[in-house]
């Protein structure tokens, strides 16, 4: 079983569209899809969060002045 440092590592190059073929078809051979939905979801969920976070203080800062 990968370790959760790669899985980590797969998900993120392939949010960002880095991910090779060859490193595809390696992690889905060793393990099944629920680790890397699991942590696809979890990171979409951060990037959601922190892009409102992000968007509230520019408008807030933007607004006090």
């Amino acid at each position: 079983m990968m370790t959760l440092l790669s899985i980590f590592q797969s998900v993120l190059a392939a949010m960002f569209g880095v991910q090779s073929n060859k490193k595809y078809h390696h992690d889905f051979k060793k393990t099944n899809f629920w680790p890397y939905a699991v942590v696809g979801t979890v990171f979409v969920i951060l990037f959601v969060v922190g892009l409102i976070i992000l968007v509230n203080s520019v408008i807030s800062v933007s607004q006090s002045h």
